[in-house]
């Protein structure tokens, strides 16, 4: 097979640990063939002669802010067959302020709801929860998450807006609380592809900690979803 590149785009708000993050998965991509190109900002993406060769994008890069230039780079190598795969913040938390970047994701971070007042101590674990991710009838069949079942995580759950041109293979329910302004549970996608163009999207959303990230479902998930994503390069 013909050797695959990967561009690995990292940076914005540093508790994501973006470098750190990035760094467990680069070995695997290199393991699976993959040329791997790590860039600390997002104006690559403007660079044609250089997105013309990409099969694969991992973004992590939590809010910050993107280009015309980059983010019109951004979807056309997607448009184009490049892959396009991240987790939490990194790329459904980023660039608010283009709405054209969260109709490409397909999915834009709300919030993630907190523990109750009188348990808040005025740091992130104010956010941690213990929830469930939930497979769908798609998801327990689909290569990126087949043969696994559904798994609990204490960690910022994510509360999403997205749109039903996803193909959701995992959700997680949001519950009623009595501290919150919510009347009934609210189930949002947790894990999720989508196909722009020629390109593929893949978006998982736990992976706010390196501890999380550590966890063998969403390492896993987080793997096959790279794999997934990437254009498949013939012999």
């Amino acid at each position: 097979m013909t050797a695959r590149n990967a561009l690995v785009v990292r940076g914005g708000w540093e508790g994501h640990r973006p470098v750190e993050a990035t760094e467990m998965f680069i070995p695997f991509l290199e393991q699976e063939g993959f040329r791997v190109r790590v860039e600390e900002s997002n104006e690559i993406y403007a660079d044609e002669s250089v997105m013309a060769d990409i099969d694969l994008i991992v973004q992590s890069v939590t809010m910050s802010q993107i280009s015309a230039e980059a983010f019109a780079g951004l979807r056309r190598a997607v448009e184009r067959g490049t892959g396009l795969a991240g987790w939490h913040g990194g790329i459904a938390d980023s660039y608010r302020n283009n709405s054209d970047y969260l109709q490409l994701i397909g999915g834009q971070f709300a919030t993630h709801p907190s523990k109750h007042p009188d348990q808040c101590t005025g740091d992130e674990s104010d956010n941690y929860l213990c929830y469930t991710v939930d497979l769908t009838d798609l998801g327990r069949e689909h290569e990126i998450t087949a043969g696994l079942e559904d798994f609990t995580l204490r960690t910022e759950q994510y509360w999403v807006l997205a749109d039903d041109l996803n193909d959701v293979l995992a959700t997680t329910t949001h519950p009623v609380q009595p501290y919150h302004p919510w009347h009934r549970p609210i189930t949002t996608p947790a894990i999720w592809t989508r196909n722009w163009g020629q390109g593929r999207i893949f978006v998982a959303t736990p992976g706010h900690s390196l501890v999380v990230l550590r966890d063998a479902n969403v390492r896993t998930i987080i793997e096959r979803g790279m794999l997934w994503a990437s254009r498949t390069v013939s012999e």
